[in-house]
């Protein structure tokens, strides 16, 4: 070898990168994602790669050629550091899906060792596997029994059908299936895909997953089959639950009591009670007896139903078969009683639960108070709301509702009232919902201090009254002539931070006004303005029509101004309640120059008007005459 030449290798390991490397980027590396999904060909033609011939001259653990092996052998000794070196080499820098589906079926019969580099090489060197790597990697870890790890992956794979679209959609099961001629696998691969696919809610993809697995000869565990059966009745695919069933006897895979109760839960669900009862048949014929989950669902499908007769029937069957009735069973035919008005006999069943030890829960109590509450039997509801207080079952918000809906049927808003102090006594919460319910069905009612009593009692336990409570609060105590309590309200109201509605302006104007206080409303519509609230025709009469009762026709006059200026409102009612009063006066000169006045304001007369001005111009000729006649 010539000098020159050894001097050249000599110098080859420290300029190998800058000068060996060029070609390389400018090739196109094989199987490499490019884009997030990595939704790419499974098995590919493989193009040949460009191999530089300077690479043989270069040290083994700096000749990119080598990676492949390299990493394999670094598995087998268990040396990860040089997985690092290596990558400070540069040599991972085109490291590429396809080197890493070589690593991973060379070094397949350690299933920890591969998964090391797998999880190393997406972390360091950010490579997204493709669709292969990923099968590879599941198979590897089923074969291993690693089966936790391998349902990660598999979800990562059924997550890339998910996304992907059109051409670029990926079958999962084609895509293990064609690995499965590269390396080790188990069948049971298949079955967990269709359990990943339940997982990621993709139940139709899971149900076409159990029959390609069926037609290669597969048979799916029957705890997987149960998980897919349960998946397809809460999506409503009834038909495709008994397609399985008929698959299962076909492929001699056996239900347990889990399939069975599946799938009398769909029987149910499908209305057909004979469906049900020939399902049943054939459950015991092939040596199935019902459980306890069993008789619940069909007792409750009976009861909603209306099927009663058939529901106790079923009731006692079970009963003789020593199959306890629990607080659910009890619970359901109660709830069915109670619908159709059976009050007695649903209290029977009530009593029967409790003497067969089973405490009553809230729901238990609460579908029997609801039972009476419908029928109006209020003094049995409040019977069964102590007893359920005194054995420490505390009333909820249905509770209480239900009572408070039965009383208000009954027109009782009083009783109510006093239930609820009661309930507080008791050291029930009553929440805010229902304080507010209450104390706008007592102002309806026109009750409006018992609507009082209860916002104060509100306030002392801490809420803070809507709006809505208030303002209708406020035209209650108005309607009922409490101007003095509505006027505290509104300045409480104010204080916290609530808002007056028009509501409650209306009410308190309409209510200063019919006591000869128009100037205070007048005040009260400046502030109502302000407020960004618009003005109301019916707030415009008001103050108008008290005015003019007040004999106030200068403000009046003021006012009409106003409307018209201001508001553009140009209502011919409150015109002529001011013409009324002038025409009352008998003074036809002064009529005549509010008229022209107001005509010049846009106000228009109307027959109305007329008659007024009519009635003011005889009004003062009778006066006149009077005067004569003194004479």
């Amino acid at each position: 070898m010539s000098s020159s030449l050894k001097s050249a290798t000599h110098r080859l390991p420290q300029f190998s990168i800058a000068i060996f490397t060029a070609p390389i980027r400018r090739s196109n590396p094989r199987n490499c994602s490019t884009s997030s999904s990595a939704l790419q060909t499974l098995i590919s033609i493989d193009k040949p790669v460009q191999h530089n011939p300077f690479y043989e001259f270069l040290p083994e653990t700096q000749n990119p050629n080598n990676v492949v092996t390299l990493v394999c052998s670094s598995l087998k000794q268990k040396d990860r550091i040089l997985w690092d070196y290596l990558q400070e080499q540069g040599l991972f820098r085109h490291f590429t899906s396809h080197e890493l589906s070589r690593i991973l079926l060379r070094c397949q019969s350690d299933s920890s060792a591969t998964l090391t580099f797998f999880n190393w090489a997406r972390n360091h060197l950010n490579l997204e596997p493709d669709a292969r790597s990923l099968c590879v990697m599941v198979h590897i870890l089923v074969w291993s029994k690693n089966y936790k790890q391998a349902m990660k992956i598999l979800l990562e794979l059924v997550q890339l059908n998910e996304n992907g679209n059109g051409s670029k959609k990926l079958d999962v099961y084609e895509s293990l299936q064609m690995c499965t001629n590269e390396c080790n696998w188990d069948p049971v691969v298949f079955d967990m895909l269709i359990k990943a696919y339940l997982r990621k809610e993709m139940v139709e993809e899971s149900f076409r997953a159990f029959e390609k697995t069926v037609k290669l000869g597969f048979v799916p565990s029957i705890f997987t089959v149960n998980c897919l059966l349960n998946g397809l009745s809460k999506m409503d695919y009834v038909e495709k639950c008994w397609e399985i069933y008929e698959e299962m006897r076909r492929i001699e895979l056996h239900p347990n009591t889990c399939t069975f109760n599946i799938l009398t839960h769909i029987s149910c669900k499908e209305l057909d009670v004979d469906k049900v009862n020939e399902f049943l048949e054939r459950m015991e014929e092939e040596g199935f007896e019902p459980d306890i989950v069993t008789y619940n669902m069909l007792i409750d499908s009976y009861c909603k139903k209306s099927k009663l007769k058939d529901a106790v029937y079923l009731y006692n069957i079970m009963c003789k078969r020593s199959v306890v009735p629990d607080l659910l069973t009890h619970t359901s035919l109660i709830n069915g009683l109670c619908k159709s008005g059976s009050m007695r006999e649903a209290h029977r069943f009530f009593h029967v639960m409790v003497h067969r030890g089973l405490k009553p829960d809230a729901v238990s109590y609460n579908t029997l108070i609801h039972g009476y509450c419908k029928e109006g039997m209020m003094k049995e509801a409040k019977y069964v709301l102590f007893d359920m207080i005194g054995n420490g079952v505390f009333p909820d918000d249905f509770t209480c509702w239900q009572l408070l809906k039965g009383y208000q049927k009954l027109n009782r808003m009083i009783s109510v009232m006093n239930l609820v102090l009661e309930l507080t006594r008791f050291g029930v919460m009553i929440s805010r919902d229902i304080y507010c319910y209450l104390i706008l069905a007592l102002c309806k009612d026109n009750r409006p201090f018992a609507a009082k009593s209860l916002l104060d009692q509100m306030s002392q336990n801490g809420y803070l009254p809507s709006d809505e409570v208030c303002n209708e609060l406020i035209d209650s105590l108005c309607r009922g002539k409490f101007l003095k309590d509505a006027l505290e309200l509104k300045l409480d109201m104010v204080s916290k931070g609530l808002k007056p509605s028009l509501i409650a302006y209306r009410a308190i104007i309409g209510g200063l006004c019919g006591l000869s206080r128009s100037m205070e409303a007048l005040l009260l519509m400046k502030e109502m303005v302000e407020s960004g609230l618009p003005l109301e025709i019916d707030v415009c009469r008001d103050l108008m029509n008290g005015l003019c009762n007040e004999r106030n026709i200068v403000a009046a006059e003021s006012l009409l101004s106003l409307y018209a200026k201001e508001f553009q409102i140009f209502d011919a009612e409150c015109y002529n309640a001011a013409v009324r009063v002038l025409s009352e006066e008998g003074d036809p000169s002064r009529l005549i120059e509010f008229q022209k006045k107001m005509a010049k304001l846009g106000f228009a007369p109307n027959s109305l008007t007329c008659k007024y001005v009519i009635d003011g111009m005889w009004k003062a000729v009778g006066m006149q005459r009077r005067g004569l006649l003194a004479e």
